[in-house]
């Protein structure tokens, strides 16, 4: 199959539909019975705010691009529009190959070379599965150092929610997380992983979004008790309500309002980023990031439904 940025496949099971692409193997949209439930794009250009990307090997960014890892120093590209920066990986801008597909399932599988990026030596193989079914939306990955040394492997996902109300500021959010990363003015972490409790932070219970801005990474999840973590997005208006689950791979969540984006965006849907790690994990290996031996996966699954 022939595959341009603009082309984009279309999954179905029962009221739920899915658009993905080859390019980056990104989320273009997903919708239930008509309503959206993921924002939708069409075509590469039209993408905004990092919609639906899939961040491979480091989600968030990575202060300065530089790092150090088994005593060896590197520097990476400085790709952030908002500072001079690494971010997100390497795969957004990358053909997936199509490994297998079907009318409910869609397989993408990339491979990152260790000689293809500066800063990043080293060798992975990547499958990434969206499958449709009663329940909504799954999404696994697996990522294979297939390389001859250790690698630093993190995976992460940047989908925007909306529950259909004009804006973010009048859903109501329940996030089960204790803790969140302090970021800087330049939105890298400080060090600092501070409470919840008592902050305009704390969503542990469901409560009014309101005009709070958020550009946050939270840790320390609050998880049910069958393992999974879930995070609810509702509208008592539209009497809808999205949740998003992560299995115990993700320990780490960005939600991101938007405030910075165009106004035709701005505060519309709410990202809300499932992660392996924290941000700028690279220099911060204490959160989350995994150390790959040659042959050794890294696994994990996410999904989203209706409440």
């Amino acid at each position: 199959m022939q595959t341009t940025p603009d082309t984009e496949l279309i999954l179905t099971h029962g009221d739920w539909h899915l658009s993905a692409a080859p390019y980056g193997a990104s989320l273009r949209g997903l919708s239930h019975a008509g309503r959206p439930v993921v924002t939708t794009y069409t075509g590469a250009s039209q993408k905004v705010g990092g919609q639906g990307d899939v961040l491979i090997p480091f989600p968030g960014r990575v202060a300065g691009g530089s790092y150090t890892f088994a005593g060896i120093p590197y520097q990476m590209d400085k790709n952030d529009n908002e500072g001079p920066n690494a971010i997100h990986g390497f795969l957004r801008q990358t053909f997936w190959d199509i490994a297998a597909q079907s009318a409910e399932s869609v397989t993408f599988t990339a491979a990152l070379a260790a000689d293809t990026h500066p800063g990043y030596p080293f060798a992975l193989s990547v499958s990434l599965t969206y499958a449709l079914t009663d329940r909504g939306l799954e999404t696994s990955f697996e990522i294979e150092n297939t390389g001859d040394r250790p690698a630093p492997v993190a995976a992460g996902f940047h989908p925007y929610f909306t529950v259909g109300s004009p804006l973010i500021d009048t859903d109501t959010l329940q996030v089960p997380f204790a803790s969140y990363l302090e970021f800087d003015d330049a939105l890298i972490p400080t060090g600092r992983v501070l409470p919840v409790d008592g902050t305009r932070f704390d969503f542990r219970q469901p409560r009014l979004l309101g005009d709070t801005v958020l550009n946050i990474c939270y840790l320390h999840p609050i998880r049910d008790a069958d393992g999974l973590l879930r995070i609810c997005l509702s509208d008592s208006t539209t009497q809808t309500a999205v949740i998003v689950w992560m299995d115990a791979a993700f320990d780490y969540v960005v939600l991101y309002s938007g405030d910075p984006l165009p106004d035709v965006h701005r505060r519309k849907s709410l990202a809300i980023e499932p992660m392996t790690c924290g941000a700028d994990a690279l220099n911060h290996a204490e959160w989350g990031l995994a150390t790959l031996v040659p042959g050794e996966t890294l696994i994990g699954r996410w999904g989203v439904g209706i409440g």
